[in-house]
């Protein structure tokens, strides 16, 4: 069976034997929107739950739209300049508008990046663009504390905008159950102190913190409590997109709402139940621009363990163009002993670091299965310190997992990684859907 894997960005393919692969995991098929431009507007034209983009604008002073960074797709090229063109049409002037990247911890992105982001028509127009930077402890706002002890640090420029306007794409999210929504502020306008404690091991422990679930998710809540503690968001506009990156799907209108329509759109395109789970997954971080770091990758290795029995294994495909992650993240796996030795002082509070949550994560799946990875930005000695194990190629993978598993072992593939929200049936995912999961 060839099969072409999300890898970098130009795929990788594979042959694996027909006899044991059962299951081919693809995203559902959801018609595109031909003009996703147009339905943007009229979004901003008709919002679910409140007067249109143009009319909130009216009689304001200055706004922010807040935007992803490049590790997500996000279709900015249809999104943002017809936004900023609602902003003005309120009576803004260009120089009354921010455009803030969502950052988070990850690095800021350069003049290029954000053209490659979809950005390049407000750049052309005199729009600002400028990055977030959690370690600037002066660029934020103290906001007090959230219901669960989080100290709240948001990005003055957002918090002092009269205008405040959220985009972002929304897929299965590894901790928060869904991307978007208010995710664009917490973390992604935070101070690293806010984020560090968004992701404390206590988070993230619980096993109601996973892809697709948002009952009893207090990762995504704090999300929006933080978020809200900023003050009102005036306006969001979440994307869906298939696996050709098409646009599926366009949300405007008032948070909570509009945020729950586009995660029943995620789910209803992303969700793929098994009765049973297999031996061995194949996977990916969806390729570029996800899978440019190791970090990032462990979304991918995440992705497919709900599917994966007891002691089975995961084979991932993912370039790592730009190698592992940040330098605390390196510094992090560099320097532990294993991810479960690492994590067992950073519950017993003898450890804090950024990026530790990652570190968790791959904990969480490596008491779960092995895990094999074929990535060409790391050298294989270097992988092996990251706690997977090199191979030379996806087919060598899976020949080292028959060998384990038996002649008979069971494989599925997930060519396009984390975007396709694997689960069993009976589990806390495949067992009901995100609309009965709504606050």
């Amino acid at each position: 069976m060839d099969i072409r894997l999300r890898y970098g960005k130009q795929g990788l393919e594979v042959t694996l034997p027909d006899r044991n692969v059962k299951h081919v995991l693809r995203l559902n098929r959801l018609p595109s929107i031909e003009a996703p431009r147009a339905r943007v507007n009229a979004a901003a034209t008709q919002p679910s739950g409140m007067p249109s983009l143009t009319d909130v604008v009216k009689g304001r002073k200055n706004a922010c739209i807040v935007v992803s960074d490049i590790t997500r797709p996000v279709p900015n090229g249809c999104i943002t300049g017809t936004l900023v063109d609602h902003l003005l049409a309120g009576g803004l002037r260009e120089e009354d508008i921010l455009v803030l990247v969502a950052t988070g911890l990850h690095r800021g992105n350069s003049r290029a990046e954000l053209r490659e982001m979809g950005l390049g028509e407000v750049l052309d127009r005199g729009i600002r663009v400028e990055n977030h930077e959690a370690r600037d402890a002066g660029s934020h706002v103290a906001l007090g504390s959230s219901s669960m002890g989080i100290p709240v640090e948001i990005d003055r420029r957002y918090v002092e905008a009269e205008v405040r306007v959220l985009t972002g794409l929304v897929e299965p999210h590894l901790m928060a159950g869904y991307s978007g929504g208010a995710k664009a502020v917490c973390p992604g306008l935070c101070s690293a102190e806010t984020i560090m404690s968004w992701h404390s091991p206590a988070m993230l422990a619980p096993p109601e913190s996973r892809a697709g679930n948002i009952r009893g998710n207090r990762v995504q809540e704090q999300a929006r409590e933080i978020a809200a503690m900023a003050g009102p968001v005036d306006f969001l506009l979440n994307v869906t997109i298939d696996d050709a990156r098409n646009v599926t799907g366009v949300f405007g209108g008032e948070l909570v709402h509009t945020h729950l329509q586009a995660m029943r759109q995620a789910e209803r395109q992303s969700k793929v139940v098994l009765d049973e789970p297999v031996d061995v997954v194949v996977t990916t971080n969806a390729g570029h621009p996800l899978d440019l770091t190791y970090y990032q990758g462990i979304k991918g290795m995440v992705g497919a363990m709900p599917i994966v029995k007891p002691g089975g294994t995961i084979i991932i495909a993912q370039e790592n163009a730009e190698g592992i992650g940040g330098p605390e993240f390196t510094g992090l796996l560099r320097e532990a002993r294993s991810p479960a030795e690492f994590m067992a002082r950073a519950f017993a509070g003898e450890v804090s670091c950024i990026d530790q949550w990652q570190v968790q994560e791959l904990d969480l799946v490596l008491r779960h299965c092995e895990v094999l990875n074929y990535g060409t930005g790391i050298d294989p000695e270097t992988q092996r310190g990251l706690f997977v194990e090199p191979i030379a190629s996806v087919e060598e993978g899976v020949r080292a997992a028959l060998t384990r598993h038996g002649a008979d072992a069971t494989v599925a593939v997930i060519p396009e990684g984390p975007y396709v929200l694997a689960c069993l049936k009976d589990d806390i995912v495949g067992s009901r859907s995100v609309g009965d999961d709504a606050p």
